[in-house]
């Protein structure tokens, strides 16, 4: 059996950015970021892709043959099915001790963070039994009551001196099948977080997001 399986869930068709997953990213496809990245993963063992895409399908058959690819089924396909019962229907084809899943929307992360998720996890295990990685804030926020959240407005701290609160970048999740069929959920009771930066979190949801971040992306390659 496998140890790591990695999951690339993709769609089609996106509200917000249309086409994305295979829109021109830099000098790939947005999805080939992060698919060449999984793949140069040594403790990764299998990378899938599950698509309804035959766009998607066809550059996969032609350029990524290591890949395993599942046609997502038509019951799984409307915009509004959760990506948990679409990761169920995944490990239930391909058995594996444990599962990471991101998604293509980020194509900045590192195989650097990857394999150190992996290796932090597996070091814990089972004391923690999954991992979510995040993005560490240290700012003043407030709530829709104009409440603040986590600081004194009468006691104006260094933003650097605030207690750190940790956002779910969607980035990378680590879990076993125990977890995602018994709690319908990629976080366990006992999870471990991950922190990676900001700028390896960048998530494509706008048009405005797919900008900066292939500015970034840009940059970095000069």
């Amino acid at each position: 059996m496998n140890n790591i399986v990695a999951i690339l869930p993709m769609k089609h068709s996106s509200e917000r950015v249309p086409g994305k997953n295979y829109r021109a990213f830099g000098d790939k496809l947005l999805f080939e970021h992060i698919l060449t990245t999984l793949l140069s993963c040594d403790k990764i063992d299998l990378v899938v892709v599950d698509t309804d895409s035959d766009t998607i399908v066809e550059k996969l058959a032609k350029d990524y043959p290591k890949v395993k690819l599942l046609q997502r089924p038509e019951h799984l396909r409307p915009g509004d099915t959760p990506m948990n019962d679409v990761l169920l229907n995944t490990i239930s084809q391909v058995p594996s001790k444990f599962y990471l899943q991101t998604h293509s929307t980020n194509p900045l992360l590192t195989k650097e963070s990857i394999d150190a998720a992996i290796d932090k996890f597996e070091a814990k295990y089972p004391i923690y039994d999954s991992l979510f990685s995040v993005t560490r804030l240290q700012t003043r926020l407030w709530n829709e009551l104009s409440m603040p959240m986590n600081h004194n407005p009468n006691i104006l701290l260094p933003t650097q001196d605030l207690p750190p609160v940790y956002e779910e970048n969607s980035c990378i999740y680590l879990f076993t099948e125990e977890i995602l069929r018994n709690k319908h959920n990629r976080i366990g009771d006992r999870p471990m977080m991950h922190e990676i930066e900001p700028i390896e979190a960048q998530d494509i949801d706008t048009e405005q997001e797919y900008l900066i971040a292939e500015a970034i992306y840009l940059n970095q390659s000069k």
